[in-house]
């Protein structure tokens, strides 16, 4: 690994950008060289607070922001200048007007799962298809539900054991700091097509993997719900099953029998663990729920919207940059960094990481 650091910028300051910003400063080979956003709310105070360099994303927003009492460092190609790659993680649709400024600039780019696959061509979640980005000028990090899905497929074919998986994906209604004017109340909204859309986008990742995925949207707001059929090579134990996930990365197991039996157990247990935000970067999977029938395995597991693709974003930065070429090693750099741990509430476990 280079001693060099590699200058990042991160154009969008919300749900996910903030957390990419947290995670790129408390990387050992990183400079978070600045954010860039429009708006001059409470986010952006925030920002300044925690001393962040601030530009605005738009030249016309600079003077609202400045008035707001924002000290502003300049505008987004001042901060293209300074950067090596730039994360964007604007609102679905902007990332894909800004990739011109970005290649022009001469800055690689990452982009987050609202953008389509097509805009960058490349796909990425780091333990799947690390290599195929390295040195690439732009990828785009798959949405929370791919993340989560390309994870435990691929600790499963890794581990010659998939032969074909079908899910089924209880979503979030809407971001909670959205909770007080959108979200949906006192239904489920079945997704009216079947594959939902996460199944063909974890296809961008792996184009063989034999998946399809059913969804629908619960009247909630905090994380994601997915429960897996999975058919499998041959006849297993269980304990192979949760041996070939102990061997995959980012994903930890919790328990029924430790009192985590929904959604807002694991969340109360990530503050009660200090984690920054409350955030969960790992596939919560209930090891004692999962079941395994002959050639047939069943499990379910939470997946935290908001956090899940952070690491995801830090290894496409060493990806794209080519300060990393080996996945597994930005992976531990990127784990060891954030904390991430393999078991929640077993100390010293084999495998953790602290």
């Amino acid at each position: 690994m280079s001693e060099k650091k590699t200058k990042v910028a991160v154009n969008g300051y919300g749900v996910i950008g903030k957390r990419v910003a947290d995670a790129v400063v408390a990387q050992p080979d990183m400079e978070l060289v600045g954010v860039a956003d429009v708006v001059n709310d409470y986010r952006m105070k925030t920002a300044a607070i925690r001393g962040l360099p601030i530009y605005a994303a738009l030249p016309e927003k600079a003077a609202g922001m400045r008035e707001a009492g924002l000290s502003i460092a300049g505008d987004l190609d001042d901060l293209l200048a300074q950067s090596t790659v730039i994360v964007d993680c604007t609102p679905k649709g902007i990332g894909a007007k800004n990739l011109e400024r970005y290649t022009k600039a001469g800055v690689k780019s990452i982009f987050q799962g609202g953008e389509s696959h097509t805009l960058t061509g490349h796909s990425f979640v780091a333990q799947a298809n690390y290599e195929s980005a390295i040195g690439r000028d732009s990828t785009r990090v798959v949405s929370c539900n791919t993340t989560s899905t390309v994870r435990t497929l691929v600790a499963l074919r890794s581990a010659g054991l998939l032969k074909k998986a079908r899910g089924v994906l209880i979503r979030r209604a809407t971001d909670p700091w959205e909770s007080d004017h959108s979200g949906i109340m006192n239904t489920v909204v079945p997704e009216p097509h079947i594959p939902s859309h996460q199944g063909p986008d974890a296809q961008t990742v792996i184009p063989d993997l034999e998946v399809v995925t059913i969804a629908a949207k619960a009247s909630h707001t905090q994380t994601h719900n997915h429960y897996w059929i999975v058919e499998l090579s041959r006849t297993v134990e269980k304990e192979e099953i949760l041996d070939a996930f102990r061997a995959a990365p980012r994903i930890a197991f919790i328990r029924m029998s430790d009192g985590i039996v929904a959604l807002n157990s694991t969340i109360e247990l990530m503050k009660d663990l200090g984690r920054p935000r409350g955030d969960m970067w790992e596939v919560a999977l209930w090891a004692d729920v999962l079941t395994v029938n002959g050639n047939e395995a069943y499990y379910t597991y939470q997946v935290y919207n908001e956090a899940i693709v952070v690491p995801e974003n830090v290894d496409a930065i060493r990806a794209l940059s080519g300060v990393v070429s080996d996945a597994h090693e930005s992976i531990r750099i990127t784990d060891t960094a954030l904390g991430m741990r393999r078991e929640f509430l077993i100390q010293d476990a084999p495998g953790d990481k602290k």
